[in-house]
């Protein structure tokens, strides 16, 4: 397949996951009273003032670019486990030691499992969303 097509449909796919699973499951959380902060976060961005979900899933297109590439060429069964690894550790991490610290945002241990947890989600809907057109053709 051309790998320009490739990057676009895991961008594609990242960009969904992040709308959906990571989302979705933030929402469950919320609506659980587990967490305190609403999914889908309205609120614009700076410098270009877009909603911030729309931010955020802009970047899980392009960690799905990043994850997807590494994970490819192996075997469903190896793919679907290492992107919920990477899915899970890689965002967690640059969140957690980059994004926030950045933001301001003050460190809490509880974010740890958490990111984990919805970041996996995404890394599975990743996967979700690239084999799912491509059902038919086992790797």
């Amino acid at each position: 397949m051309n790998p320009l097509i490739t990057y676009f449909r895991t961008f594609i796919a990242g960009f969904l996951s992040t709308l959906t699973f990571h989302q979705g499951l933030f929402a469950i959380f919320y609506l659980l009273s587990v967490i305190p902060i609403a999914p889908y976060n309205l609120t614009p961005t700076e410098p270009l003032g877009v909603p911030s979900v729309i931010s955020l899933a802009f970047f899980g297109g392009l960690w799905g670019m990043l994850i997807w590439k590494f994970i490819e060429h192996l075997p469903r069964t190896n793919q679907l486990k290492r992107v919920l690894i990477y899915g899970a550790i890689g965002p967690t991490l640059i969140a957690l030691l980059i994004v926030m610290p950045a933001k301001g945002v003050e460190f809490n241990p509880i974010m740890v499992p958490f990111g984990l947890i919805l970041n996996g989600a995404w890394g599975l809907g990743l996967w979700i969303f690239m084999i799912y057109p491509n059902r038919g053709s086992q790797q």
